[in-house]
């Protein structure tokens, strides 16, 4: 009987009550989209390490690089929709304010 091959990646979690389930390291609420993020703004996975509150280990980050180069759609369409979340914002304030003035 054949068996489905499933990756399964040490220290990331998806999880629906843990950042909206979107793959972050498992005990944080570091995402994977962070750590990509630093990523490419140059730094190295050493430099990672004590970027956020909670200190990372070297397995965490480059857990989380492995996940994102294997699932780069996942990631994307997470940033993708990170920035939607703020245009939406951004128009809400643009639109509350003139009716605040208003008040």
């Amino acid at each position: 009987m054949a068996t489905a091959l499933r990756t399964a990646y040490a220290h990331i979690i998806k999880d629906p009550g843990v950042c909206g389930g979107k793959a972050c390291i498992a005990g944080t609420r570091v995402r994977v989209m962070d750590i990509v993020e630093l990523q490419r703004e140059g730094r190295r996975p050493e430099e990672m390490l004590n970027v956020f509150a909670i200190s990372l280990t070297l397995a965490q980050v480059y857990s989380a690089l492995a996940f994102a180069y294997d699932h780069p759609d996942e990631i994307e369409a997470d940033f993708a929709s990170g920035a939607q979340v703020e245009a939406d914002i951004e128009r809400d304030r643009i639109e509350y304010l003139p009716r605040r003035r208003n008040q």
